[in-house]
Protein backbone atom coordinates (compact mmCIF):
# COMPACT_ATOMS: atom_id res chain seq x y z
CA UNK A 1 0.00 0.00 0.00
CA UNK A 2 1.06 3.57 -0.66
CA UNK A 3 0.50 6.74 1.27
CA UNK A 4 2.30 7.57 4.52
CA UNK A 5 -0.89 7.43 6.54
CA UNK A 6 -4.56 6.94 6.01
CA UNK A 7 -5.22 10.67 6.43
CA UNK A 8 -2.93 11.68 3.52
CA UNK A 9 -5.23 13.13 0.82
CA UNK A 10 -4.97 11.75 -2.68
CA UNK A 11 -5.61 13.98 -5.70
CA UNK A 12 -7.50 12.55 -8.69
CA UNK A 13 -7.08 14.31 -12.02
CA UNK A 14 -10.01 14.35 -14.43
CA UNK A 15 -8.56 11.48 -16.46
CA UNK A 16 -7.96 9.24 -13.42
CA UNK A 17 -11.54 8.30 -12.70
CA UNK A 18 -11.58 4.50 -12.56
CA UNK A 19 -11.48 2.30 -9.49
CA UNK A 20 -7.93 1.18 -10.33
CA UNK A 21 -6.68 4.68 -9.47
CA UNK A 22 -7.77 4.33 -5.83
CA UNK A 23 -7.06 0.63 -5.30
CA UNK A 24 -4.28 0.22 -2.70
CA UNK A 25 -3.57 -3.27 -4.00
CA UNK A 26 -2.74 -1.77 -7.40
CA UNK A 27 -0.52 1.09 -6.31
CA UNK A 28 -3.28 3.44 -5.21
CA UNK A 29 -3.68 5.42 -1.98
CA UNK A 30 -4.56 3.94 1.39
CA UNK A 31 -8.17 2.75 1.47
CA UNK A 32 -9.00 5.36 4.13
CA UNK A 33 -7.26 8.27 2.45
CA UNK A 34 -9.50 11.24 1.70
CA UNK A 35 -9.72 12.12 -1.97
CA UNK A 36 -9.50 15.46 -3.76
CA UNK A 37 -10.77 16.51 -7.18
CA UNK A 38 -10.27 19.96 -8.70
CA UNK A 39 -12.35 21.36 -11.54
CA UNK A 40 -10.19 24.09 -13.06
CA UNK A 41 -11.93 26.68 -15.23
CA UNK A 42 -8.62 27.83 -16.70
CA UNK A 43 -8.30 24.52 -18.57
CA UNK A 44 -11.26 25.54 -20.74
CA UNK A 45 -10.04 29.09 -21.19
CA UNK A 46 -6.68 28.09 -22.63
CA UNK A 47 -8.13 26.28 -25.64
CA UNK A 48 -11.35 26.32 -27.62
CA UNK A 49 -12.31 22.74 -26.93
CA UNK A 50 -15.11 20.90 -28.65
CA UNK A 51 -18.31 21.42 -26.69
CA UNK A 52 -18.89 17.65 -26.50
CA UNK A 53 -15.42 17.14 -25.04
CA UNK A 54 -15.88 19.77 -22.33
CA UNK A 55 -19.25 18.26 -21.46
CA UNK A 56 -17.88 14.72 -21.26
CA UNK A 57 -14.93 15.65 -19.03
CA UNK A 58 -17.01 17.68 -16.58
CA UNK A 59 -19.80 15.12 -16.54
CA UNK A 60 -17.34 12.30 -15.86
CA UNK A 61 -15.65 14.21 -13.05
CA UNK A 62 -18.91 15.20 -11.37
CA UNK A 63 -20.36 11.71 -11.71
CA UNK A 64 -17.25 10.28 -10.09
CA UNK A 65 -17.46 12.77 -7.24
CA UNK A 66 -21.10 11.80 -6.68
CA UNK A 67 -20.10 8.12 -6.53
CA UNK A 68 -17.33 8.77 -4.00
CA UNK A 69 -19.62 10.76 -1.74
CA UNK A 70 -18.19 12.10 1.51
CA UNK A 71 -14.78 10.58 0.82
CA UNK A 72 -13.99 13.21 -1.82
CA UNK A 73 -13.68 16.97 -1.64
CA UNK A 74 -14.67 18.43 -5.01
CA UNK A 75 -13.36 21.95 -5.55
CA UNK A 76 -14.36 24.27 -8.38
CA UNK A 77 -11.56 26.79 -8.80
CA UNK A 78 -10.00 29.11 -11.33
CA UNK A 79 -6.73 27.14 -11.41
CA UNK A 80 -5.36 23.90 -10.02
CA UNK A 81 -3.02 25.82 -7.75
CA UNK A 82 -5.90 27.80 -6.30
CA UNK A 83 -8.01 24.67 -5.83
CA UNK A 84 -5.17 22.82 -4.12
CA UNK A 85 -4.55 25.72 -1.76
CA UNK A 86 -8.25 25.98 -0.91
CA UNK A 87 -8.65 22.25 -0.33
CA UNK A 88 -5.54 21.25 1.60
CA UNK A 89 -3.31 24.27 2.05
CA UNK A 90 0.26 23.04 2.59
CA UNK A 91 -0.78 19.53 3.61
CA UNK A 92 0.99 16.73 1.75
CA UNK A 93 -1.05 15.02 -0.98
CA UNK A 94 -0.32 12.13 -3.29
CA UNK A 95 -1.23 11.94 -6.97
CA UNK A 96 -0.67 9.39 -9.68
CA UNK A 97 1.71 10.43 -12.47
CA UNK A 98 -0.29 12.91 -14.62
CA UNK A 99 -0.74 12.39 -18.36
CA UNK A 100 0.84 15.56 -19.75
CA UNK A 101 4.27 17.14 -19.52
CA UNK A 102 2.77 20.39 -18.24
CA UNK A 103 0.76 18.71 -15.48
CA UNK A 104 3.68 16.51 -14.47
CA UNK A 105 6.02 19.50 -14.26
CA UNK A 106 3.44 21.37 -12.20
CA UNK A 107 2.89 18.67 -9.59
CA UNK A 108 6.57 17.77 -9.44
CA UNK A 109 7.44 21.36 -8.59
CA UNK A 110 5.07 21.46 -5.61
CA UNK A 111 6.86 20.42 -2.40
CA UNK A 112 3.60 19.23 -0.86
CA UNK A 113 2.78 16.80 -3.69
CA UNK A 114 4.21 13.27 -3.86
CA UNK A 115 3.89 11.69 -7.31
CA UNK A 116 3.04 7.99 -7.46
CA UNK A 117 3.69 5.77 -10.51
CA UNK A 118 1.42 6.07 -13.54
CA UNK A 119 -1.70 3.94 -13.75
CA UNK A 120 -3.95 3.02 -16.65
CA UNK A 121 -1.37 1.42 -18.92
CA UNK A 122 0.07 -2.06 -19.40
CA UNK A 123 3.77 -1.21 -19.44
CA UNK A 124 5.57 0.78 -16.69
CA UNK A 125 7.75 3.71 -17.73
CA UNK A 126 10.99 2.03 -16.62
CA UNK A 127 10.21 -1.13 -18.57
CA UNK A 128 9.59 0.81 -21.78
CA UNK A 129 12.73 2.88 -21.34
CA UNK A 130 14.78 -0.28 -20.91
CA UNK A 131 13.21 -1.76 -24.05
CA UNK A 132 13.75 1.42 -26.06
CA UNK A 133 17.33 1.95 -24.88
CA UNK A 134 18.20 -1.57 -26.02
CA UNK A 135 17.21 -0.83 -29.63
CA UNK A 136 20.17 -0.70 -32.00
CA UNK A 137 18.65 2.06 -34.14
CA UNK A 138 17.41 5.57 -33.41
CA UNK A 139 14.04 4.62 -34.89
CA UNK A 140 11.43 2.96 -32.67
CA UNK A 141 8.83 0.83 -34.40
CA UNK A 142 5.40 -0.08 -33.09
CA UNK A 143 5.57 -3.59 -34.56
CA UNK A 144 8.67 -4.46 -32.52
CA UNK A 145 7.13 -3.02 -29.36
CA UNK A 146 3.82 -4.77 -29.96
CA UNK A 147 5.45 -8.17 -30.27
CA UNK A 148 7.38 -7.53 -27.06
CA UNK A 149 4.17 -6.61 -25.21
CA UNK A 150 2.41 -9.70 -26.54
CA UNK A 151 5.23 -11.91 -25.23
CA UNK A 152 5.69 -10.23 -21.85
CA UNK A 153 1.94 -10.10 -21.15
CA UNK A 154 1.14 -13.47 -22.75
CA UNK A 155 -1.49 -11.93 -25.03
CA UNK A 156 -2.82 -14.05 -27.90
CA UNK A 157 0.10 -16.46 -27.54
CA UNK A 158 0.38 -20.21 -28.04
CA UNK A 159 3.48 -21.04 -26.08
CA UNK A 160 6.23 -18.79 -27.42
CA UNK A 161 4.47 -18.32 -30.77
CA UNK A 162 1.73 -15.86 -31.74
CA UNK A 163 -1.73 -17.37 -31.99
CA UNK A 164 -2.36 -18.53 -35.52
CA UNK A 165 1.34 -18.39 -36.39
CA UNK A 166 1.43 -14.69 -37.40
CA UNK A 167 2.00 -11.57 -35.35
CA UNK A 168 0.42 -9.24 -37.85
CA UNK A 169 -3.01 -9.82 -39.37
CA UNK A 170 -3.25 -6.42 -41.06
CA UNK A 171 -3.68 -8.11 -44.44
CA UNK A 172 -6.94 -9.62 -43.20
CA UNK A 173 -8.01 -6.37 -41.56
CA UNK A 174 -7.72 -3.96 -44.47
CA UNK A 175 -10.66 -5.04 -46.56
CA UNK A 176 -12.68 -2.39 -48.42
CA UNK A 177 -16.30 -1.92 -47.39
CA UNK A 178 -18.91 -4.24 -48.87
CA UNK A 179 -20.23 -2.93 -52.18
CA UNK A 180 -23.74 -1.61 -52.54
CA UNK A 181 -24.38 -0.87 -48.85
CA UNK A 182 -24.29 2.32 -46.79
CA UNK A 183 -23.69 0.62 -43.44
CA UNK A 184 -22.28 -2.64 -42.11
CA UNK A 185 -25.57 -3.70 -40.56
CA UNK A 186 -24.02 -4.49 -37.18
CA UNK A 187 -25.69 -3.74 -33.81
CA UNK A 188 -25.29 -0.13 -32.77
CA UNK A 189 -22.69 0.83 -30.15
CA UNK A 190 -23.71 1.53 -26.57
CA UNK A 191 -25.14 4.99 -25.98
CA UNK A 192 -25.55 6.39 -22.45
CA UNK A 193 -28.55 8.18 -21.04
CA UNK A 194 -27.99 11.62 -19.65
CA UNK A 195 -28.61 12.37 -15.98
CA UNK A 196 -29.32 15.42 -13.84
CA UNK A 197 -25.56 15.92 -13.66
CA UNK A 198 -25.47 16.33 -17.44
CA UNK A 199 -28.21 18.95 -17.20
CA UNK A 200 -26.12 20.80 -14.64
CA UNK A 201 -23.01 20.61 -16.83
CA UNK A 202 -24.89 21.88 -19.87
CA UNK A 203 -26.29 24.78 -17.86
CA UNK A 204 -22.82 25.70 -16.60
CA UNK A 205 -21.29 25.57 -20.07
CA UNK A 206 -24.08 27.73 -21.46
CA UNK A 207 -23.53 30.29 -18.69
CA UNK A 208 -19.76 30.38 -19.21
CA UNK A 209 -20.29 31.09 -22.91
CA UNK A 210 -22.90 33.79 -22.21
CA UNK A 211 -20.53 35.43 -19.75
CA UNK A 212 -17.75 35.45 -22.34
CA UNK A 213 -15.59 33.35 -20.05
CA UNK A 214 -14.95 30.47 -22.48
CA UNK A 215 -15.57 29.60 -26.13
CA UNK A 216 -16.16 26.23 -27.74
CA UNK A 217 -16.26 24.71 -31.20
CA UNK A 218 -18.57 21.96 -32.39
CA UNK A 219 -22.16 21.12 -31.58
CA UNK A 220 -23.87 20.73 -28.24
CA UNK A 221 -25.66 17.40 -28.41
CA UNK A 222 -26.73 14.61 -26.04
CA UNK A 223 -23.66 13.05 -24.45
CA UNK A 224 -22.57 10.18 -26.67
CA UNK A 225 -19.81 8.57 -24.59
CA UNK A 226 -19.61 6.98 -21.12
CA UNK A 227 -19.07 9.24 -18.13
CA UNK A 228 -19.08 6.54 -15.43
CA UNK A 229 -17.40 3.23 -14.80
CA UNK A 230 -20.79 1.50 -15.04
CA UNK A 231 -21.49 3.06 -18.44
CA UNK A 232 -17.99 2.24 -19.68
CA UNK A 233 -18.39 -1.41 -18.66
CA UNK A 234 -21.72 -1.52 -20.47
CA UNK A 235 -20.05 -0.12 -23.59
CA UNK A 236 -17.23 -2.64 -23.30
CA UNK A 237 -19.67 -5.51 -22.84
CA UNK A 238 -21.77 -4.47 -25.84
CA UNK A 239 -18.71 -4.23 -28.05
CA UNK A 240 -17.37 -7.60 -26.97
CA UNK A 241 -20.70 -9.39 -27.35
CA UNK A 242 -22.07 -7.77 -30.49
CA UNK A 243 -19.45 -5.83 -32.45
CA UNK A 244 -15.99 -7.35 -31.99
CA UNK A 245 -16.90 -10.29 -34.20
CA UNK A 246 -17.14 -7.99 -37.27
CA UNK A 247 -14.45 -5.52 -36.24
CA UNK A 248 -11.35 -6.87 -37.92
CA UNK A 249 -11.99 -7.15 -41.65
CA UNK A 250 -13.34 -3.64 -42.21
CA UNK A 251 -11.56 -1.69 -39.47
CA UNK A 252 -9.89 0.53 -42.11
CA UNK A 253 -13.04 1.03 -44.18
CA UNK A 254 -15.37 4.05 -44.26
CA UNK A 255 -19.08 4.16 -45.15
CA UNK A 256 -21.05 7.38 -45.49
CA UNK A 257 -24.05 6.00 -43.61
CA UNK A 258 -22.14 4.25 -40.83
CA UNK A 259 -19.98 6.57 -38.76
CA UNK A 260 -18.97 3.95 -36.21
CA UNK A 261 -18.73 0.79 -38.37
CA UNK A 262 -17.68 -1.97 -35.91
CA UNK A 263 -15.36 0.23 -33.87
CA UNK A 264 -15.47 0.02 -30.09
CA UNK A 265 -15.75 3.75 -29.23
CA UNK A 266 -13.90 2.92 -26.01
CA UNK A 267 -11.00 5.35 -26.45
CA UNK A 268 -12.60 8.14 -24.43
CA UNK A 269 -13.41 5.72 -21.60
CA UNK A 270 -9.84 4.42 -21.57
CA UNK A 271 -8.40 7.94 -21.67
CA UNK A 272 -10.64 9.12 -18.83
CA UNK A 273 -9.42 6.15 -16.79
CA UNK A 274 -12.88 4.56 -16.62
CA UNK A 275 -11.54 1.36 -18.19
CA UNK A 276 -8.22 -0.37 -17.67
CA UNK A 277 -6.53 -1.57 -20.89
CA UNK A 278 -5.79 -4.96 -19.32
CA UNK A 279 -9.46 -5.80 -18.89
CA UNK A 280 -10.17 -4.80 -22.49
CA UNK A 281 -7.51 -6.94 -24.14
CA UNK A 282 -8.14 -9.87 -21.80
CA UNK A 283 -11.84 -9.89 -22.68
CA UNK A 284 -11.02 -9.78 -26.39
CA UNK A 285 -8.67 -12.74 -26.04
CA UNK A 286 -11.27 -14.65 -24.04
CA UNK A 287 -13.85 -14.09 -26.80
CA UNK A 288 -11.43 -15.54 -29.34
CA UNK A 289 -10.45 -18.52 -27.21
CA UNK A 290 -14.12 -19.34 -26.65
CA UNK A 291 -14.65 -19.36 -30.42
CA UNK A 292 -17.01 -16.37 -30.39
CA UNK A 293 -14.88 -14.06 -32.55
CA UNK A 294 -12.30 -14.68 -35.29
CA UNK A 295 -8.62 -14.22 -34.56
CA UNK A 296 -8.21 -11.28 -36.94
CA UNK A 297 -10.84 -9.27 -35.04
CA UNK A 298 -9.36 -10.06 -31.64
CA UNK A 299 -5.83 -9.35 -32.86
CA UNK A 300 -6.86 -6.08 -34.51
CA UNK A 301 -8.41 -4.84 -31.28
CA UNK A 302 -5.51 -6.01 -29.12
CA UNK A 303 -3.10 -4.30 -31.52
CA UNK A 304 -4.91 -0.97 -31.14
CA UNK A 305 -4.73 -1.04 -27.34
CA UNK A 306 -1.65 -3.09 -26.40
CA UNK A 307 0.20 -1.92 -29.49
CA UNK A 308 -0.60 1.59 -30.64
CA UNK A 309 -2.10 3.09 -27.47
CA UNK A 310 0.76 1.87 -25.29
CA UNK A 311 3.38 2.83 -27.88
CA UNK A 312 2.05 6.37 -28.24
CA UNK A 313 1.84 6.86 -24.47
CA UNK A 314 5.44 5.84 -23.94
CA UNK A 315 6.87 7.72 -26.92
CA UNK A 316 5.31 10.89 -25.53
CA UNK A 317 7.45 10.57 -22.41
CA UNK A 318 10.51 8.95 -23.99
CA UNK A 319 10.93 11.59 -26.69
CA UNK A 320 10.49 14.41 -24.17
CA UNK A 321 9.08 17.91 -24.20
CA UNK A 322 10.88 19.08 -27.34
CA UNK A 323 9.26 16.44 -29.55
CA UNK A 324 6.13 18.54 -30.12
CA UNK A 325 8.30 21.15 -31.87
CA UNK A 326 9.46 18.67 -34.53
CA UNK A 327 8.97 19.95 -38.07
CA UNK A 328 11.29 17.95 -40.31
CA UNK A 329 9.34 18.87 -43.45
CA UNK A 330 9.33 22.57 -42.53
CA UNK A 331 5.60 22.97 -42.93
CA UNK A 332 4.33 26.33 -41.71
CA UNK A 333 1.04 27.05 -43.49
CA UNK A 334 -1.77 28.13 -41.12
CA UNK A 335 -4.96 26.12 -40.78
CA UNK A 336 -7.79 27.70 -42.82
CA UNK A 337 -10.69 29.21 -40.93
CA UNK A 338 -13.21 26.63 -42.15
CA UNK A 339 -11.09 23.80 -40.76
CA UNK A 340 -10.46 25.49 -37.42
CA UNK A 341 -14.16 26.27 -37.04
CA UNK A 342 -15.28 22.76 -38.09
CA UNK A 343 -17.25 24.08 -41.04
CA UNK A 344 -17.84 21.26 -43.55
CA UNK A 345 -19.01 23.77 -46.18
CA UNK A 346 -15.45 25.03 -46.48
CA UNK A 347 -14.49 22.25 -48.89
CA UNK A 348 -16.11 20.61 -51.90
CA UNK A 349 -14.22 17.36 -51.36
CA UNK A 350 -16.92 15.00 -50.14
CA UNK A 351 -14.67 12.81 -47.99
CA UNK A 352 -13.17 15.82 -46.23
CA UNK A 353 -16.50 17.56 -45.74
CA UNK A 354 -17.97 14.31 -44.40
CA UNK A 355 -15.15 13.88 -41.87
CA UNK A 356 -15.28 17.50 -40.68
CA UNK A 357 -19.05 17.28 -40.30
CA UNK A 358 -18.73 14.19 -38.12
CA UNK A 359 -16.15 15.88 -35.92
CA UNK A 360 -18.34 18.97 -35.64
CA UNK A 361 -21.40 16.93 -34.67
CA UNK A 362 -19.81 14.37 -32.33
CA UNK A 363 -16.17 15.17 -31.54
CA UNK A 364 -15.17 11.77 -32.89
CA UNK A 365 -14.29 9.83 -36.02
CA UNK A 366 -12.52 6.50 -36.25
CA UNK A 367 -8.84 6.26 -37.10
CA UNK A 368 -9.02 6.21 -40.90
CA UNK A 369 -10.88 9.52 -41.33
CA UNK A 370 -8.45 10.95 -38.77
CA UNK A 371 -5.30 9.64 -40.44
CA UNK A 372 -6.06 9.20 -44.13
CA UNK A 373 -8.49 12.07 -44.69
CA UNK A 374 -8.06 14.85 -42.10
CA UNK A 375 -4.39 14.24 -41.31
CA UNK A 376 -3.40 13.39 -44.87
CA UNK A 377 -4.98 16.58 -46.20
CA UNK A 378 -3.13 18.67 -43.60
CA UNK A 379 0.15 16.99 -44.51
CA UNK A 380 -0.35 17.52 -48.25
CA UNK A 381 -1.24 21.18 -47.74
CA UNK A 382 1.84 21.80 -45.61
CA UNK A 383 -0.03 22.99 -42.52
CA UNK A 384 1.98 23.71 -39.39
CA UNK A 385 2.16 20.38 -37.49
CA UNK A 386 1.94 22.07 -34.11
CA UNK A 387 -1.32 23.78 -35.15
CA UNK A 388 -2.63 20.48 -36.53
CA UNK A 389 -1.77 18.75 -33.25
CA UNK A 390 -3.60 21.41 -31.26
CA UNK A 391 -6.65 21.07 -33.54
CA UNK A 392 -6.85 17.32 -32.98
CA UNK A 393 -6.33 17.79 -29.22
CA UNK A 394 -9.17 20.31 -28.97
CA UNK A 395 -11.61 18.77 -31.42
CA UNK A 396 -11.79 15.13 -30.30
CA UNK A 397 -13.44 13.83 -27.15
CA UNK A 398 -10.60 11.32 -26.68
CA UNK A 399 -7.84 13.81 -27.48
CA UNK A 400 -5.21 14.50 -24.83
CA UNK A 401 -1.71 15.90 -25.11
CA UNK A 402 -0.06 12.49 -24.77
CA UNK A 403 -2.41 11.05 -27.39
CA UNK A 404 -2.09 13.69 -30.05
CA UNK A 405 1.56 14.75 -29.92
CA UNK A 406 2.98 11.39 -31.13
CA UNK A 407 -0.07 10.52 -33.24
CA UNK A 408 -0.04 13.80 -35.14
CA UNK A 409 3.59 14.95 -35.03
CA UNK A 410 4.99 11.48 -35.68
CA UNK A 411 2.42 9.37 -37.44
CA UNK A 412 0.08 11.77 -39.22
CA UNK A 413 2.34 14.67 -40.20
CA UNK A 414 5.71 12.89 -40.39
CA UNK A 415 7.10 15.96 -38.67
CA UNK A 416 9.65 13.90 -36.77
CA UNK A 417 11.26 12.70 -40.00
CA UNK A 418 10.51 9.05 -39.34
CA UNK A 419 11.40 8.48 -35.69
CA UNK A 420 8.23 6.46 -35.11
CA UNK A 421 6.95 5.51 -38.60
CA UNK A 422 8.64 4.17 -41.70
CA UNK A 423 6.89 6.51 -44.16
CA UNK A 424 4.36 9.33 -44.37
CA UNK A 425 0.76 8.18 -44.02
CA UNK A 426 -0.81 9.85 -47.03
CA UNK A 427 -2.31 8.79 -50.34
CA UNK A 428 -4.04 9.90 -53.47
CA UNK A 429 -7.76 9.71 -54.01
CA UNK A 430 -7.56 6.11 -55.25
CA UNK A 431 -7.04 4.82 -51.69
CA UNK A 432 -10.01 6.75 -50.36
CA UNK A 433 -12.11 5.51 -53.27
CA UNK A 434 -11.13 1.90 -52.61
CA UNK A 435 -11.74 2.06 -48.87
CA UNK A 436 -14.94 4.12 -48.81
CA UNK A 437 -18.13 5.04 -50.66
CA UNK A 438 -17.38 8.76 -50.46
CA UNK A 439 -15.87 9.40 -53.89
CA UNK A 440 -18.73 8.49 -56.22
CA UNK A 441 -20.99 11.43 -55.23
CA UNK A 442 -18.03 13.84 -55.04
CA UNK A 443 -17.58 16.57 -57.65
CA UNK A 444 -13.91 15.60 -57.89
CA UNK A 445 -12.66 12.41 -59.53
CA UNK A 446 -10.03 10.35 -57.68
CA UNK A 447 -8.30 9.37 -60.93
CA UNK A 448 -7.90 12.98 -62.13
CA UNK A 449 -4.80 15.00 -61.21
CA UNK A 450 -5.23 18.21 -63.18
CA UNK A 451 -8.24 20.30 -64.13
CA UNK A 452 -11.61 21.22 -62.70
CA UNK A 453 -12.31 17.62 -61.67
CA UNK A 454 -8.87 17.06 -60.10
CA UNK A 455 -9.12 15.32 -56.74
CA UNK A 456 -7.37 17.45 -54.07
CA UNK A 457 -5.91 14.29 -52.54
CA UNK A 458 -4.57 12.91 -55.81
CA UNK A 459 -3.02 16.21 -56.87
CA UNK A 460 -1.93 16.93 -53.30
CA UNK A 461 -0.18 13.57 -53.03
CA UNK A 462 2.00 14.17 -56.08
CA UNK A 463 2.67 17.74 -55.06
CA UNK A 464 3.86 16.55 -51.64
CA UNK A 465 6.20 14.00 -53.20
CA UNK A 466 7.63 16.67 -55.48
CA UNK A 467 8.18 19.18 -52.65
CA UNK A 468 10.08 16.64 -50.58
CA UNK A 469 11.60 14.50 -53.31
CA UNK A 470 15.14 14.83 -51.95
CA UNK A 471 14.03 13.39 -48.62
CA UNK A 472 11.56 10.75 -49.77
CA UNK A 473 13.61 9.21 -52.58
CA UNK A 474 16.06 7.90 -49.96
CA UNK A 475 13.26 6.18 -48.04
CA UNK A 476 13.05 2.54 -49.15
CA UNK A 477 9.26 2.54 -48.76
CA UNK A 478 8.86 5.73 -50.82
CA UNK A 479 11.39 5.24 -53.63
CA UNK A 480 8.95 3.64 -56.07
CA UNK A 481 6.31 6.32 -55.47
CA UNK A 482 8.81 9.15 -55.94
CA UNK A 483 10.03 7.65 -59.21
CA UNK A 484 6.44 7.82 -60.40
CA UNK A 485 6.86 11.60 -60.63
CA UNK A 486 9.04 11.06 -63.70
CA UNK A 487 6.13 9.41 -65.51
CA UNK A 488 3.73 12.32 -65.02
CA UNK A 489 3.50 14.25 -68.29
CA UNK A 490 1.30 16.86 -66.62
CA UNK A 491 3.53 17.44 -63.59
CA UNK A 492 4.25 21.10 -64.41
CA UNK A 493 0.53 21.82 -64.79
CA UNK A 494 -0.21 19.94 -61.56
CA UNK A 495 2.37 21.94 -59.61
CA UNK A 496 1.01 25.24 -60.93
CA UNK A 497 -2.51 24.12 -60.09
CA UNK A 498 -1.51 23.36 -56.50
CA UNK A 499 0.31 26.68 -56.18
CA UNK A 500 -2.86 28.43 -57.31
CA UNK A 501 -4.95 26.44 -54.82
CA UNK A 502 -2.76 27.52 -51.94
CA UNK A 503 -2.84 31.22 -52.85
Amino acid sequence: MTGKASDTPHWLFGDQLGSHFVDPARGGPHRDSPLLMIESRSVFRRRRFHRAKAHLILSAMRHRAAELGDRVRYVKADTYRQGLREAVGDTEVTVHHPTSHAAHAFVSALPSVRVLPARGFLVPHDAFRTWADERTTEHLRQEDFYRWVRRTHDLLMEGDRPAGGRWNLDHDNRQPPPRGVTDLGVPAPYRPRESDIDDEVRSDLDRWVRDGDVEFVGDDAPRGFPATRREALAALRRFMEHRLVTFGAHEDAVLSGDATMSHSLLSSSLNLGLLDPAECVERAEARWRSGDVPLNSAEGFVRQIAGWREFVWHLYWYFGTGYRESNALRHHEPLPDWFRELSPDGTEANCLSHAVEQVRATGWTHHIPRLMILGSFALQRGWDPRAVTDWFHRSFVDGYDWVMVPNVVGMSQYADGGRMTTKPYTSGGAYIDRMSDLCRPCRYKPSVRVGEDACPFTAGYWNLLHRHRDRFEHNARMTRAVRGLDRLRDLDALLQQERDRSD
